[in-house]
């Protein structure tokens, strides 16, 4: 039969102080089958938990230094009230421990996100291999893999996104946190009878992007209708001296005309140019169906013309945008293999650099300022926001997020349109009209 906990006065120095030294704690219950004890020295004395565990027996740890001569620090040095919170958490968290450990294996970030990388790879999604390398380097090779789920705290996941921003390009942040977001919230949901029902709000707030740092449209990289000009004459070029085929410049000119993202374009078909329109398949960003398949946008005659050699005589099925693969068969001998579609953005990289060099663009002028041009070209003619972003398969959330400045200046010029003289001019004023000469009177 289990014995009476008698209760001991340790919540103040003072009481503390009349207790007699001995090894045996004094001990106060906290909750049930968890007791907080004061175990009493020759010079103060330490805070003690105890708690009853799965199998019946009782568990010790001790957890820090009693305030009865020092100031109580919330950390080394506890006072009676933080020492009753921290063997809550304590307790809290090695019985979590017991309950995952009697589940089976431990589920840990470095386990999500290899299920997550498989279930990519199985599923052949566009740019499997970028996730992960991405995900191997900056988290599998990490001290956050190791950190099981059932443990996850938004500190571990803040200290990790801050160590990543550390010398890394914003859009490559960006990539890794969402891809460990989405690889950490497919494990909630597969898993969610052995993890803690908040975990979905610990990924939240511990990868959210700071408001600081939140990406902007860069003036640098937006370019006038004359640069995206000379992009295509210098993509021509380099097409013809690389043998190319014309492949580099019609991938160029559908994502200057249409400002969709790689991953878009990648998966057009022959069947996507139609009646003046390529029909662009909308991202897969996002876990719902969109009720889209597809972005209807209008190119000029000159883009239907420079797909027409892709586009005449082919299956509408066909990928439309397709480039050579090289094989080598020598030392330093290449012969052109066979023909299939772009697959990764990394294919652009070389070329986009040189495109860059020879255009003579800014430095650090990368390929996604086709997109950020195309937004603000349709900004600035006037376009509705929700047409503008509806082109550009985002939400005007978005929009109005990242090019702000650029919406203002565009409702700026169309509010100064719409302004109209008001006031009548006095008898015998004549108003001075520019760009017209007064009569010479005789």
């Amino acid at each position: 039969m289990a014995r009476t906990l008698v209760e001991s006065e340790i919540t103040t120095p003072k009481a503390r102080s009349k207790l007699t030294a001995r090894p045996e704690p004094y001990w106060r219950g906290i909750d049930p089958d968890v007791h907080l004890g004061y175990r009493r020295g020759a010079r103060g004395g330490r805070w003690v938990a105890r708690w009853r565990g799965a199998d019946g027996g009782y568990s010790y740890e001790t957890l820090a230094t009693a305030d009865d001569a020092i100031r109580a620090d919330g950390s080394g040095t506890l006072s009676y009230a933080q020492a009753v919170t921290r063997i809550r958490e304590l307790v809290a968290a090695r019985r979590a421990d017991e309950a995952a450990a009697a589940a089976g294996p431990v589920l840990t970030i470095a386990r999500a996100v290899e299920d997550y990388i498989a279930e990519r790879e199985a599923r052949g999604t566009d740019r499997k291999r970028d996730a992960r390398s991405r995900l191997t380097k900056h988290v599998l090779g990490a001290p956050l893999a190791e950190v099981p789920l059932h443990r996850l705290v938004e500190k571990d996941l803040t200290r990790w996104r801050t160590a990543l921003s550390e010398g890394l390009a914003h859009g490559s942040v960006r990539r890794t946190v969402n891809d460990l977001k989405a690889a950490l919230n497919g494990a909630a949901r597969a898993h969610r009878d052995r993890l803690p029902a908040h975990i979905a709000i610990v990924v939240k707030n511990g990868l959210a992007t700071p408001q600081a740092v939140a990406p902007v449209a860069r003036e640098a990289q937006v370019l006038g209708d004359e640069e995206v000009r000379a992009i295509i004459r210098t993509a021509r070029e380099i097409d013809a001296e690389d043998d190319w085929g014309g492949d580099l410049v019609r991938l160029v000119v559908v994502l200057a005309a249409t400002g969709a993202r790689f991953s878009q374009i990648a998966r057009m078909t022959v069947g996507d140019v139609i009646d003046g329109r390529l029909l662009v398949p909308t991202s897969r960003k996002g876990r719902g169906v969109k009720q889209r398949a597809r972005v209807a946008v209008r190119v000029g005659r000159d883009v239907l013309d420079e797909l027409a050699p892709v586009v005449t005589g082919r299956s509408s099925a066909a990928p439309l945008l397709e480039r050579w693969r090289w094989r080598q068969t020598g030392v330093a001998t290449w012969v052109k293999d066979r023909r299939g579609p772009w697959t990764s953005a990394a294919e652009l990289t070389r070329p986009w650099g040189l495109i860059r060099e020879k255009a003579e663009l800014p430095a650090g002028t990368v390929a996604y300022a086709l997109r950020h041009s195309s937004i603000v070209r349709g900004l600035r003619a006037g376009l509705p926001v929700r047409l503008v972003a509806a082109l550009h398969d985002t939400s005007s959330a978005m929009i109005e997020a990242h090019y702000s400045a650029f919406v203002v200046d565009a409702l700026d010029d169309l509010a100064a349109a719409a302004v109209v003289p008001l006031v009548a001019p006095p008898a015998g004023v004549v108003p001075i009209t520019r760009g017209r000469k007064r009569k010479k009177t005789t």
